[in-house]
């Protein structure tokens, strides 16, 4: 009986994936009336006229039993009950279930307003006449539905996108809209490199690409997945580069067909197209930007989407899968003292928009303490061995890396800005950071954990169209690593974690460190194909204000410690630019403590107790990576640096630790007083003096 379920369950698969079909069609869905208004902006504004068309552009997919619908709008943000009753209204022409509807926007900044944020509100006219053309859509689509066939392919394009979100060092802290010097992290911060440490986070440099074809080999449709946020300075209405890229790929494609190219917004709150140029930081003087215009980028970006699609291997064999789950948020509120101040403001400004960003930010206050919560939407799609998932607005590039690394798919895709626009969603230790990503509001008011609850509902939706569980995070342990390791390590951290609070303990000692506030993750670290496998970067902890901090019980007087450092802090800004190593009692500088650090001149610093001190010969550029190795033998301390035999620093100590004096701190010293601002990678603690053999060997050259 068992083998004839399991031979019927077989059966009905391969029916349903032998009968995959597609059809996709591009609508102009372009305002009929004007002004209206545009949304992106701080302020209201609106447009009198269409430069380049607003489109949606629906594909429908089926396998014989299930019905999927996926739209790609040419708009800035789509409110979810806009988008809930757009779906209703499909669904009763179409039959497909609300529920197996993905509709998300591209996120361009110059298209009509169909929600209210910040100073604009959603257009009373544009709106309902969207929710129309989106159920049109959606309906065309699966009147084309043919036999189709399917692929994947990712295609590297990471010239093409960038952090736009910076670490301010500690001496320039950014107002927030309230008068408060609340921010540690900014967007464009960049710009002006004495002002920052460095990126506050990792980009995503995937074009992820979905082509369907007909079952005769014809480009039927292509839907392509990038982190980019917009390109900017483009005249309303336009549908900025997302829509030139569209047209571009269908003229070089299949530009006398009805082949329908569509580009979906990739994970990109803390991401935009200029790079400001931190890994060239030893060539220039100053950031420098590409020579890009829109159409320029757009074009570039076109040809590296054909070059992918060539190498497109498709099948019939796709069977479909879809999940959803409604999750309620709350907002983060005002206190009572906050909404008594917003409420003042907004009794001043009456009827009339908002003028300043103080007006705009008292009103979304008085709008987050009516609403208190809200409900998100989120999908999970599963196309043959491909899968899709969604997150309600613009999360930052690491969520779209978490969820790729986890998903027990191996082709996975991230669609932001899908089925609502709840605004920024960044991972928690950003909350920490501030900055306008993070001012609450309709723009970003969800809570500060929605973005783990996010990544977690999305990994669990992945699990169950998959029919397996995700994959572990587990970076390759590359040559250096195993040489780390053979060296047997008192505690080793790769400190590579996608999140806090723990620091992993790879030695297999099970000394798993602690993150404080003030530090974020996975950014590119130290020696990639020396440390990981070829093709994987190598990742890296920011250290902004924080600290890692672990006990190793029975460490003794003699112990080394060898790590990678790259410091942030532009030079001379204060006497010691960060502690990046200390052994110490926790919130003091008592009299046997060990701290290594560098000076605001770039060289290296080592400190014993509250007195005895020696400082470094070799001049150590900002924003590199160099190893450096801590041992102490006896009373002695010595440094090395970059595994050279002779020490760049030496000093004798006054003598042997106190019994219990176990604590120690990387990312800064224990008294907390000048703690390390840059990234640090590849940690290990010996319960020993390594020989200089060994130091040798620890250095990647």
């Amino acid at each position: 009986m068992k083998k004839l379920i399991l031979l019927s369950l077989a059966l009905s698969l391969q029916l349903a994936s032998a009968d995959f079909r597609a059809g996709a069609i591009v609508l102009d869905v372009s305002p009929l009336e004007f002004p209206v208004l545009v949304n992106g902006g701080m302020m209201s504004r609106s447009a009198k006229e269409v430069n380049d068309p607003i489109n949606a552009r629906a594909l429908v997919i089926a396998d014989g039993k299930t019905q999927i619908a996926i739209v790609v709008v040419d708009s800035c943000m789509l409110a979810k009950p806009v988008l809930d009753e757009a779906k209703k209204l499909a669904s009763k022409r179409t039959g497909i279930p609300m529920d197996h509807m993905l509709i998300s926007a591209t996120h361009t900044h110059s298209a009509p307003s169909t929600l209210g944020c910040l100073g604009t509100r959603a257009d009373p006219r544009y709106t309902p006449y969207l929710v129309q053309k989106l159920a049109e859509a959606i309906a065309k689509a699966q009147k084309k539905l043919q036999p189709a066939k399917v692929g994947w392919n990712n295609v590297n394009a990471a010239e093409y996108t960038a952090l736009r979100r910076w670490v301010h060092h500690p001496r320039y802290l950014v107002k927030d809209p309230f008068g408060n010097p609340t921010g540690r992290a900014n967007m464009h911060s960049g710009r002006d490199w004495s002002r920052v440490t460095g990126e506050s986070g990792p980009e995503d440099p995937d074009l992820n690409m979905i082509s369907i074809q007909t079952r005769d080999g014809k480009p039927l449709a292509l839907l392509a997945n990038f982190s980019m946020h917009y390109f900017s300075g483009v005249r309303p209405l336009s549908a900025d580069y997302f829509g030139r890229w569209a047209s571009n790929v269908k003229q070089r494609l299949a530009p006398d067909s009805e082949f329908v190219a569509m580009m979906s917004h990739g994970c990109s709150g803390d991401i935009w197209r200029r790079d400001y140029g931190v890994q060239n930081w030893a060539k220039n003087p100053v950031p420098k930007d590409k020579d890009f215009t829109v159409d320029s980028y757009a074009e570039q970006l076109a040809d590296r989407a054909v070059q992918g699609y060539a190498k497109i291997k498709h099948t019939e064999d796709a069977d479909l899968a879809m999940e959803e789950t409604r999750m309620r948020l709350n907002y983060r509120t005002p206190d009572t003292q906050l909404l008594e101040w917003s409420e003042r403001i907004v009794k001043e400004t009456g009827d009339r928009d908002p003028k300043t960003s103080t007006e705009v930010y008292a009103m979304e206050q008085t709008i987050l303490h009516k609403r208190q919560n809200t409900e998100i939407v989120l999908q999970a799609i599963r196309i043959g061995d491909i899968g899709i998932t969604t997150t309600p607005n613009e999360t930052y590039a690491l969520t779209a890396l978490k969820l790729k690394a986890m998903s027990p798919l191996k082709n996975t895709m991230v669609i932001e800005l899908a089925n609502g626009g709840d605004g920024y969603i960044p991972p928690p230790e950003q909350h920490v950071l501030g900055g306008y990503n993070t001012w609450a509001a309709r723009s970003a008011g969800l809570e500060v954990q929605a973005e783990p609850k996010i990544v977690e509902a999305d990994l669990q939706m992945l699990e169950k169209v998959a029919g397996k569980l995700r994959r572990p995070h587990s970076p390759a342990t590359g040559s250096a690593a195993k040489a780390l390791l053979a060296a047997n390590p008192a505690a080793y951290w790769r400190l590579d974690e996608f999140s806090g609070p723990l620091a992993h303990d790879r030695s297999g000692n099970d000394r798993t460190g602690m993150f404080e506030d003030g530090v974020v993750f996975h950014l590119e670290g130290a020696r990639s194909k020396a440390f990981n496998k070829a093709g994987e970067l190598n990742r890296a902890a920011h250290f902004c204000g924080g600290r890692m901090r672990a006990q190793l019980s029975g460490l003794k007087n003699d112990y080394s410690v060898s790590l990678w450092f790259w410091n942030g802090m532009p030079d001379g800004l204060r006497d010691i630019a960060g502690w990046m190593f200390s052994r110490d009692r926790d919130h003091a500088l008592g009299p046997f403590g060990d701290h290594l650090g560098l000076g605001g001149d770039g060289k290296l610093v080592l400190r014993h107790g509250s007195g005895k001190a020696a400082k470094g010969n070799s001049t150590i550029k900002r924003w590199t990576w160099t190893h450096v190795v801590l041992v102490r033998d006896g009373k002695t301390l010595r440094v090395f640096l970059n595994g050279e035999n002779k020490p760049e620093l030496e000093l004798d100590t006054d003598g042997s630790f106190p019994a219990g004096f176990e604590s120690v701190f990387v990312g800064g010293r224990s008294d907390r007083v000048d703690n390390w601002e840059g990234r640090l990678d590849e940690a290990a603690i010996f319960d020993r003096a390594l020989s200089i053999r060994e130091i040798s060997r620890l250095a990647v050259r």
